[in-house]
């Protein structure tokens, strides 16, 4: 047959081909869920601030830099993050291997008796002889309609994907990191107030005991006075025991088991460090947050499988060839007249596959509105997140203002009512009480100080910390 009879064959079969797929197309299924419009979720106009590389270390406190240095290299979860980017890039490579041609070598020897009434004839018919050959296969997908192009599109939104998790892996670890950090700060505070709370009131109980054998006092007073002893201590010991907690959640943070507890020891954090954050919900939240890009990467990935299921409907084909040597007897199997070639277009025609074509088509699809959906969710709720840290950092710096000044009282107060109280011109009545009102106006100081600055460290990385989407 002569080459111009081929390709005329070639272009015949695939016109019937494409014909014939006409009896399989595509649902007019289309996606539900919009994404949501960016000048719809209320963004302010002025960027946020920029924000340092290594922003922990304005607190100025060596443990603390450390311990976020050791977290964002050992963390468990950051690893299991990195190795899904490392899968996800293997699966470009995948698919950028299913788009090129593939070839194969293959071989094989086998002896056997040949039937005498077959399509070989005598001698070799009736005989047992060797019969071998040695074949290099090539088979080329020509993707004419793009299916293998939009998976390698998948694929590659994946990857970005999952390189976002991975930043917003590190950003959820320095929040975890600080928040637990700030605990162990706060927890330490608190015990400090019970201890001075108990210094305190064994030494009311001493001045009870001298005001009873003065005739000042009653055992009523004393025993109100003993009372009071392990209250403190109470307060004490639960402050101990948050304390304990937060040292046990920083060393797994960090990747570290109990050996780490007795390193860890107490913070010496500048609370009042001058943090890079912004004073409204910032233009610039969207491009900022790794997870909100990350679930955009992933409606690209879906978009992009969708595609892929509707080119199924439409022909495969594929280029196929073969060269090499086939013979009988090993002697002859080399021989030039035993070389075999050949070469065609193969095509795959999805004739009697609706359901399944059209299943997959309805599959993706509402894979894509779901990416969608989970993209618009990322979006509200870092719009939330940003707004609620806002609403804290404005809030707590007038509380701490508040509290400050009711701490100054409180503690004038309780000074002046143990004066009164050591020289005979007040009842024990009235130390107790003012002694309740500093030691609640300390804890609400440290609590409202402590706050804060979780707001403070929150707001920071609620708008994508450091991360820049071009690192």
């Amino acid at each position: 047959m002569k080459i111009g009879t081929v390709s005329r064959a070639s272009a015949l079969v695939l016109g019937i081909a494409t014909a014939l797929s006409g009896c399989v197309t595509p649902p007019k299924t289309e996606p539900q869920v919009q994404s949501i419009a960016d000048a719809n979720v209320g963004l302010g106009t002025t960027a946020a601030p920029v924000v340092a590389e290594r922003w922990w270390e304005q607190y100025g406190d060596p443990q603390f830099d450390q311990l976020v240095t050791t977290a964002l290299e050992r963390n468990p979860n950051l690893q299991q993050t990195l190795a899904r980017l490392r899968a996800a890039q293997s699966q470009v490579e995948l698919a950028v291997a299913q788009r090129t041609p593939g070839v194969s070598l293959n071989g094989a020897e086998q002896r056997a008796r040949w039937p005498e009434q077959y399509i070989y004839p005598p001698p070799f018919g009736g005989g047992t002889y060797w019969s071998g050959q040695l074949l290099v296969n090539l088979s080329w997908d020509l993707d004419f309609w793009g299916k293998q192009a939009a998976l390698i599109d998948s694929a590659k939104a994946t990857v970005e994907a999952a390189r976002l998790d991975s930043a917003a892996a590190q950003l959820a670890t320095t929040v975890a990191l600080s928040q637990t950090y700030l605990d162990l700060n706060r927890a330490i505070a608190l015990a400090d107030i019970a201890q001075q709370s108990l210094v305190q009131r064994q030494r009311i109980l001493d001045i009870t005991r001298k005001r009873i054998d003065a005739g000042l006092d009653t055992n009523v007073e004393l025993r109100e006075a003993e009372s009071a002893v392990p209250q403190a201590e109470l307060a004490r010991l639960q402050a101990e025991a948050a304390r304990e907690v937060a040292v046990h959640r920083l060393a797994a943070l960090i990747g570290e088991g109990a050996d780490a507890y007795e390193r860890i020891g107490k913070p010496a954090l500048n609370l009042e460090a001058a943090l890079s954050i912004p004073t409204d919900l910032p233009a610039d939240l969207l491009g900022r947050r790794p997870d909100i890009l990350a679930a955009r990467a992933r409606v690209e990935s879906a978009t992009a499988e969708r595609a892929a299921a509707r080119a199924a409907f439409y022909p495969n084909v594929n280029l196929s060839a073969f060269a090499g040597f086939q013979a009988i007897g090993l002697d002859n199997l080399f021989k030039a007249e035993n070389r075999t070639y050949g070469a065609g277009p193969a095509i795959s025609l999805p004739l009697f596959e609706s359901h399944r074509l059209k299943s997959q088509f309805n599959a993706a699809t509402a894979l894509q509105d779901e990416a969608v959906s989970s993209y618009n969710g990322a979006v509200l709720s870092a719009v939330q997140q940003v707004a609620d840290q806002l609403s804290q950092v404005n809030y707590s710096a007038r509380q701490l203002q508040q509290a400050r000044a009711t701490l100054a009282s409180a503690e004038e107060a309780y000074r002046l009512a143990q004066k009164r109280y050591e020289a005979g011109l007040a009842n024990y009545l009235s130390v107790l009480t003012t002694e309740t009102q500093v030691l609640n106006a300390r804890t609400t100081f440290v609590d409202i100080l402590h706050q804060q600055a979780l707001a403070r460290v929150s707001l920071l990385l609620a708008v994508g910390g450091n991360f820049t989407a071009a690192s």
